[in-house]
C-alpha cells in the first residue's frame, strides 16, 4: 500500500511533510484532521497518544509519529536525492542541522503564544504576559535563523530539500500571531516568499484550508480518519 499522512489544520507544521511527499513523487496518500476537534476524540490516541499530527502509515503499516522521525523516513526512501542530499555528505549535515534547528527551538519559541491563544478559561493578564514571552522568543529565534541563512536560494543547495519543508510549516506562525518583522529578517523574508509561491507549498496549503486543489499526481487520494484508527490505531489500556 501508499503510505498515508495524517496533517493537521488549522495552520499545522504537518502541512510541511504534504509539500515533502509532493516533491518526493512517490505515490501517498492524506488524512486531513482537525486539530480543534476530531484529533481530541479519545480514538485519537490510538494513533498518537500525545494527540498531535503528524502521524505516518508507512506502506508496511507501522505508525511512526513526530515530524524528524517521519521527514528521515521519507529521506531514507529518496533515492533519486529530490529532497535530499548524499548521504555523510556536507549538504546532508548541513540538512540536518537546520532541520534540527528549526524542528527544535525555533518550533519551540511559538509555545507561549499558542498556550496564550489556546487558553481554555480567559485570563487576559496571564495571556499578556505569554504574548510578551513568546514575542521576545520567537524574534530571537528568527534573528538566529536569519544569521544560517546562506546566500543560495534556498536552505541547502539550489532546491528545496526537507529543511525547507520543515521551516514553511513553522515559519508562517509568526504572521499567524502578528509578530513577523519582515524587514529585519531580509534572507527569511526572501525564502518564504520563494517557498509560498511553490506549487508543491501551494497545493499543500489549499488541502490544508479545505480549497480545491490539483497536485503532481503522487496523491492518490484521503483517507477516513475512523478507518485509519480501525485498521491501525493500538489498543490502549485503560487501567
Amino acid at each position: 500500500m501508499e503510505p498515508i499522512l495524517i496533517y493537521g489544520y488549522p495552520s499545522g507544521s504537518s502541512m510541511a511533510l504534504v509539500a515533502a511527499l509532493e516533491w518526493l513523487g512517490q505515490p501517498y496518500r492524506l488524512c486531513r484532521v482537525d486539530m480543534l476537534g476530531e484529533m481530541r476524540d479519545p480514538a485519537y490516541r490510538r494513533l498518537n497518544p500525545r494527540v498531535e499530527t503528524p502521524v505516518l502509515i508507512t506502506d508496511d503499516g507501522r505508525v511512526v509519529t513526530e515530524t524528524m522521525a517521519i521527514a528521515l523516513w521519507l529521506e531514507a526512501r529518496d533515492d533519486a536525492r529530490r529532497i535530499s542530499f548524499a548521504p555523510r555528505s556536507a549538504q546532508t549535515d548541513r540538512m540536518h542541522q537546520l532541520m534540527g534547528f528549526v524542528n527544535t527551538g525555533f518550533t519551540g519559541a511559538f509555545t507561549s503564544l499558542w498556550a496564550a491563544l489556546e487558553m481554555q478559561t480567559p485570563d487576559p493578564a496571564r495571556q499578556a504576559l505569554l504574548r510578551d514571552i513568546g514575542k521576545d522568543q520567537v524574534t530571537e529565534r528568527h534573528d538566529r535563523l536569519e544569521e544560517m541563512i546562506g546566500p543560495g536560494p534556498y536552505l541547502v543547495g539550489d532546491r528545496p530539500s526537507l529543511a525547507d519543508a520543515l521551516l514553511i510549516g513553522v515559519a508562517r506562525w509568526a504572521a499567524y500571531h502578528q509578530i513577523t518583522e519582515a524587514s529585519g529578517w531580509p534572507r527569511l523574508t526572501a525564502l518564504r516568499k520563494r517557498l509560498e509561491d511553490d506549487p508543491a507549498v501551494q497545493y499543500a496549503t489549499a488541502l490544508e484550508t479545505g480549497e480545491p486543489a490539483t497536485g503532481n499526481g503522487a496523491c492518490r487520494g484521503h483517507v477516513a480518519l475512523q478507518d485509519l484508527i480501525t485498521r491501525f490505531g493500538a489498543q490502549l489500556e485503560t487501567a
